[in-house]
């Protein structure tokens, strides 16, 4: 299994982006994908995950009614929609692949290389 996310880049407060993470290799049966966050000097975050079903957790609270976790099984791709951008949500964005939704980013053994969002103030 493969992914690569995208749609990461400059955004003013207030702004919104969609990312996504394309999913490649063996898709089949169920797994989850969960995006996590990281700020310069700060740990890896949980944010969103969501299962084959569609049913989602959400870890964040700073994200909840401003973020949302989607995906599109046909298309494997699963997108994070971000709204109501905030300066504090800059970081690097991954999204991770694993059989459960679990908050510790060592549970997670495929990781995208990243999609760096930045919010201006």
């Amino acid at each position: 299994l493969q992914l690569v996310e995208s749609g990461g880049g400059l955004v003013e407060s207030g702004g919104s982006l969609r990312l996504s993470c394309a999913i490649s290799g063996r898709t089949s049966g169920d797994y989850v994908i969960t995006w996590f966050r990281q700020a310069p000097g700060k740990e890896r975050e949980s944010v969103l995950c969501i299962r084959t079903n569609g049913r989602s957790t959400n870890y964040a609270d700073s994200v909840k009614n401003r973020f949302t976790i989607s995906r599109d099984n046909a298309k494997n791709i699963v997108y994070l929609q971000m709204n109501n951008l905030k300066p504090k949500d800059t970081a690097v964005y991954y999204c991770a692949q694993n059989s459960y939704c679990g908050s510790w980013y060592g549970d997670y053994g495929v990781w995208g290389q990243g999609t760096q969002v930045t919010v201006s103030s």
